[in-house]
């Protein structure tokens, strides 16, 4: 039986191709992205007066309910740009009084580090940083890694997203202030990419038990139904995203944050965390065949930050030198106990995919066709 192979295409307007198997175009080459983004996100986004207006009914009720406490809200800081500018957003601008929460899972670049001390100091907040039990982060890294998914950073997320809502329900913290946006995030990274919907301490579960080395006592994992329906409606805990309802463009953002706090900019998205800017430039591109830059690149050509033939000219090279890249991949593996040569032959594997495990995808999809029909999730979600 003959399988038919899919002709190469690649959008008429951005650069999202067909190495997301999900993609589809209308008669004129426009991919679905960009027709999401005309037609749901584009005659929803406000940024002008009306934005400002609705963000200040939201920094007065945030005021409003914090009032007595030491944070009337909380801000997950990683030290790459979109939680930066966030953070000078909610303290400059809207007046609010956050805690800034960091977690450490081992991988922080200096130049991460060094953001996040300039914005303390910059903005006199305080800073709460949770380090995670390393010994329990690398079993679970080195399991996923095992298991061949292109979701690398599923353990590096957990972390991160777990480890903030335990907090804020832990502290009575009832706002998660967050830097998720449209401007630079509008052509959501397809499923298979590696950008599986949320936490799913199942899925979690299930590989670890098979490839894992140590029992995860401390490891933060909130599930994704657990905080979208028990923490939301039980507790009240809301997430508020600013960046959407102000001018919020990249290059004016890191030329604000560098003039007021030093704070340097990156080369590229999610380069503050040393395994996401090795997993996301060598490893699922040379594994997998995907290139996550293309979804990052397309979301700055749809809101007009970069032209198409920019972004072509920027996917058409390595965002980092081959000498670099060699010396990541040999830092990586001794970080994570790996000879050189066992990660080697992680990377020549046959790759496999989430559907391989235990998983409650089911699940989590008809939650996010329910935000989708409600409008609050306004991102091509298939």
């Amino acid at each position: 039986m003959s399988v038919s192979v899919r002709e190469y295409q690649m959008c008429a307007n951005c650069i999202m191709d067909t190495s997301d198997p999900g993609i589809q175009f209308d008669f004129g080459g426009k991919c679905d992205y960009c027709q999401n983004f005309e037609h749901n996100i584009k005659p929803n986004w406000h940024t002008d007066s009306r934005g400002e207006s609705e963000l200040a009914v939201i920094a007065e009720k945030i005021k409003k309910e914090g009032r007595g406490r030491d944070f009337d809200c909380i801000i997950g800081l990683s030290g790459g740009l979109d939680s930066s500018y966030l953070a000078y957003i909610a303290k400059e601008k809207m007046g609010l009084r956050p805690l800034l929460f960091h977690v450490d899972a081992g991988w922080n670049t200096d130049q991460a580090v060094g953001n996040i001390e300039k914005l303390v100091d910059g903005l006199g907040l305080d800073l709460y940083t949770e380090v995670i039990n390393w010994e329990e982060m690398k079993s679970l890294q080195v399991a996923f890694l095992k298991a061949q998914v292109p979701d690398q950073d599923i353990p590096q997320d957990t972390a991160f997203f777990s480890g903030l809502y335990k907090f804020a329900k832990a502290h009575k913290i009832k706002y998660v202030v967050t830097g998720g946006n449209y401007s630079t995030e509008c052509c959501r990274e397809p499923e298979e990419w590696g950008a599986y919907p949320g936490i799913d301490k199942t899925l979690i579960g299930d590989i670890h038990k098979k490839f894992g080395s140590k029992v995860l006592k401390s490891f933060p994992i909130v599930d994704i139904l657990t905080y979208k329906i028990y923490y939301r409606y039980v507790f009240g805990m809301q997430v508020v995203r600013p960046l959407n309802h102000i001018p919020y463009i990249k290059h004016e953002a890191e030329a604000t944050l560098e003039r007021l706090f030093g704070w340097k900019k990156f080369q590229h998205k999610h380069h503050e965390s040393r395994f996401t800017r090795f997993y996301e430039d060598y490893w699922m591109p040379r594994k997998f065949g995907y290139e996550k830059r293309r979804a990052h690149f397309s979301s700055l050509v749809m809101t007009g930050q970069m032209s198409r033939e920019q972004a072509l000219e920027r996917i058409s090279r390595p965002e980092l030198d081959e000498q670099f890249l060699k010396s990541e991949f040999e830092y990586v593996a001794h970080k994570l106990d790996l000879t050189v040569e066992q990660l080697q032959e992680i990377f020549e594997g046959k790759n496999k995919t989430f559907h391989d495990y235990r998983n409650k995808r089911f699940l989590i999809g008809i939650g996010s066709r329910v935000l989708s029909a409600l409008g609050i999730e306004r991102r091509l979600f298939r």
